[in-house]
């Protein structure tokens, strides 16, 4: 207790111990004690909640509060990798073929975080070990002898540091003065015009150089195969760089283009840069085949080359590992400035999934995969030899890993059938864009391929020469999607499906042509890049009104025009076109047969699109026909009442002396009605119908417009499909009379037989003539007393005989 006075006392500035406190004020200090701790417990929790509300506002979801679990967040990645309605088959299908070797390549990544955390030592050791190791193994494996290797996330990236490492070396003082030494001789990159889109470009951005420091070398024209670089031009080409004062500095090779997998002619290309002193480089997918026992010799040129480029994910269906650029350099000062080498131990890191994935491959998968992907494409390519009007372009028959395919149709070929009708005028323009047409249908053709066997991997490219191109590059996707012989065979049965389709649809988009052009209310809109037998729109018929109103009709009409074509039993399919660059207002028909009858499809569109414009311009007339009618309506009740006051006199129409008028002496007054007629727009008088007890004799209705052609087709046969022709060599004059006879024996009596079915009919043809004679009479009677009561009657029974 005295302990805790003197404590009191010390707090409150009394340093005298043995003095007594006053208790009114020792109460005073310990209320205001407890009042100042008050106050800062209520400021503390205000600081709090503002703290809590600016969490709330400011802070992200997902980091709010003290954290999320594991299960929440791998349940999120989930969901963003197959979405909620998991839709992408395909995604899904490349995530279950990973394999172990995938789980090998995802380890690294793990591993790596995990070994950067060890001490440096112990660290420095350890990825030198394992970047010496892969260096080593792929050296070996793609007989690149005495190499050095460069791992990258980006496959353009090694080439760009090789890019610097060749400026370094050949000029000698780019250290010091930097761009300074390029303006005195600028420095030439020669690449082929067949290499990867906007590969110049992206090297000439990263190295700071200007485009023309690029150079584009042209492929063969007359010799050779015309996905090669000419080396002959490209010897025209350094001379006469090396004449205006430049550089050589490199040479960008390809051992399998991009496009249709043809290899340069390394070996010349090596001479060709050992004489102007240019660093050679190469990249390609045939450079995989330098892992098996045989190798072309034009692929086999690589080894001697300055670098190449390996991209062994997509070759080996490792996901997430690097791609590795392997090159010969004797200073090892030059790679470290051009970034090739570095000094970090967690920069060699990026080999670990490598190095693990190769242990666990071995030499056997490795070779068994690449081998696996050559035996696919020799699979592909011998049942496209066997095909028609499927057109290949590989560079070895024997050994070409990459196969491109098109179909394409000689145009002598065709059916001559077709074209004897044709006119020269026309013929031209066909020929002219036929190859716009030829690059549409290949572009679908390579679509529908792509979608019903999507384990194949098949993909379309466009070359500069052959136009729209199907490619199967099994090196690239084989790994990746578990591409297996018998989806090769389901990818060639599905091809052998489409292309009588194709060639059905080639043919008849000509004669569809003739047709519409010849059909009146029919426009052929000419699109080339619509895969189909063509595109047509019915043209509305203007009577003055402004384009947008003139829009909008035309917009409803044909709107109309396809739903109307949709509900016929047929296997066309119509459309409303691409979603993006089609026609508008128009009706797209896609693919066809050959038993599809044109004139019947052509004449069917023109008379639903007559019929869809009659109905709505008997809605569009409707309103204004009835407002004039109702006005016409209101003038003669109008005139009706006046003369009913004139008839019934002043006296009827005073309330209680007309009702005592009307019960001595009734007014007898016939009742005159009025009918609107909608098709004719006019009133008329029911006084006809009170006489005839029936509705009155008006104008009938126009007929709906049917086709001419319209066939009667056999149970189970869908629209626009000809009849097969029978063997016995039958016109088609003879067969649409047998239809009529046909017709003809549907409508007799049931109790007729064959053999009596003249008699009647002469016998209806006299009875006709005699009821014609008979309502000439009645006529005659009529004209010769219109005052008879029966005259509407006759003339209605004369009309309808």
């Amino acid at each position: 207790m005295l302990r805790t006075e003197h404590s009191n006392s010390d707090r409150h500035g009394s340093h005298n111990p043995c003095k007594m406190v006053d208790p009114t004020l020792a109460e005073m200090g310990k209320n205001l004690n407890e009042a100042m701790k008050m106050l800062e417990d209520n400021q503390r929790k205000a600081e709090e909640e503002n703290e809590k509300k600016y969490a709330r506002k400011d802070i992200p979801g997902p980091l709010q509060g003290s954290g999320q679990d594991m299960v929440s967040i791998l349940q999120l990645v989930q969901n963003l990798m197959h979405g909620e309605e998991e839709e992408e088959t395909s995604q899904s299908y490349r995530l279950q073929n990973v394999g172990e070797q995938g789980h090998m390549a995802l380890l690294g990544h793990s591993l790596a975080a995990y070994i950067s955390v060890l001490d440096r030592e112990r660290l420095r050791k350890l990825t030198t070990r394992i970047l010496s190791d892969t260096t080593l193994w792929l050296c070996r494996l793609f007989r690149y002898e005495n190499g050095s290797a460069y791992y990258h996330e980006d496959d353009r990236e090694g080439l760009l540091k090789i890019c610097r490492l060749v400026i370094h070396t050949r000029y000698e003082d780019y250290t010091l003065e930097g761009f300074n030494v390029l303006y005195t001789k600028q420095p030439v990159i020669y690449i082929s015009s067949a290499a990867r889109t906007g590969l110049g470009q992206a090297l000439c951005n990263q190295l700071g150089l200007p485009l023309s420091c690029m150079c584009r070398v042209p492929c063969n024209t007359m010799f050779g195969s015309q996905h090669q670089m000419d080396v002959a031009l490209l010897d025209r080409l350094i001379k006469d760089d090396v004449e205006f004062g430049k550089l050589p500095l490199l040479l960008v090779a390809n051992a399998g283009t991009p496009g249709a997998g043809h290899t340069d002619k390394l070996g010349r290309l090596k001479e060709l840069c050992e004489q102007y002193k240019m660093w050679l480089h190469v990249e390609g997918v045939n450079l995989a085949t330098l892992a098996l026992g045989y190798v072309s010799s034009s692929v086999l040129a690589a080894t001697k080359c300055d670098s190449m480029t390996l991209t062994l994910g997509s070759w080996l269906g490792l996901p997430a590992v690097p791609a590795v650029t392997l090159y010969r350099h004797e200073d090892p000062s030059l790679s470290l400035a051009a970034g090739l080498t570095s000094s970090q131990p967690v920069e060699k890191l990026r080999a670990l999934p490598l190095w693990l994935s190769l242990q666990y491959l071995g030499h056997d998968g490795i070779v068994e995969r690449i081998k696996h992907a050559s035996q696919l494409s020799q699979r592909l390519l011998e049942n496209l030899k066997n095909l028609d009007f499927i057109k290949t372009s590989v560079e070895d028959e024997l050994s070409s890993p990459v196969v491109v395919f098109k179909f394409f149709q000689e145009y002598s070929n065709r059916d001559q059938t077709s074209h004897a009708a044709q006119a020269s005028t026309i013929q031209r323009p066909i020929i002219s864009n036929e190859g716009h047409i030829y690059d549409t249908f290949n572009q679908w053709l390579g679509e529908q391929l792509a979608q019903l066997v999507p384990a194949s991997g098949v993909d379309v490219v466009e070359l500069e020469d052959e136009g729209t191109c199907v490619r199967f590059s099994p090196l690239t996707t084989s790994a990746v999607l578990g591409t297996e012989m018998q989806d090769i065979d389901q990818l060639v049965d599905c091809l052998k499906m489409k292309i009588p389709v194709l060639t059905s649809t080639l043919q008849l988009r000509e004669e569809f042509e003739q047709e519409v052009r010849r059909t009146v209310g029919l426009l052929y809109i000419e699109d080339l890049g619509w895969p189909g037998l063509g595109v047509v729109r019915y043209n509305y018929h203007s009577d003055g009104k402004n384009d947008d109103k003139q829009e909008k009709e035309l917009e409803k009409i044909n709107t109309e025009l396809l739903k109307k074509l949709n509900e016929l039993e047929s296997d066309l399919t119509f459309s409303l076109g691409p979603e993006f660059g089609g026609q508008k207002n128009c009706v797209y028909i896609g693919m066809v047969t050959e038993d599809l009858d044109v004139s019947e499809l052509v004449e069917t569109i023109a008379a639903t699109g007559r019929e869809i414009e009659e109905n709505s311009r008997l809605l569009e007339n409707m309103t204004e026909v009835v407002r004039k009618g109702i006005q016409e309506a209101q003038l003669q009740l109008q005139k009706a009442n006046e003369e009913r006051l004139l008839e019934e006199g002043l006296l009827r129409q005073i309330p209680v002396v007309g009702s005592v008028l009307n019960w001595f002496s009734p007014f007898q007054a016939s009742p005159k009605g009025r009918t609107f007629n909608l098709t004719a727009g006019s009133l008329e008088s029911t006084e006809s119908m009170y006489v005839s007890k029936a509705q009155g004799t008006g104008s009938t209705p126009p007929p709906t417009p049917t086709s001419n052609l319209a066939k009667q087709r056999l149970p189970g046969q869908k629209a626009f499909k000809r009849s097969l022709r029978s063997s016995d060599g039958f016109s088609e004059t003879s067969s649409i009379s047998h239809c009529d006879d046909l017709d003809k024996l549907d409508q007799r009596p049931p109790n007729l037989s064959p053999g009596q079915e003249q008699g009647p009919l002469e016998m209806e043809g006299e009875e006709e003539q005699k009821e014609v004679a008979q309502a000439k009479t009645d006529t005659e009677d009529i004209h010769s007393d219109k005052s008879s009561p029966d005259c509407t009657k006759v003339e209605d029974q004369a009309s309808q005989r």
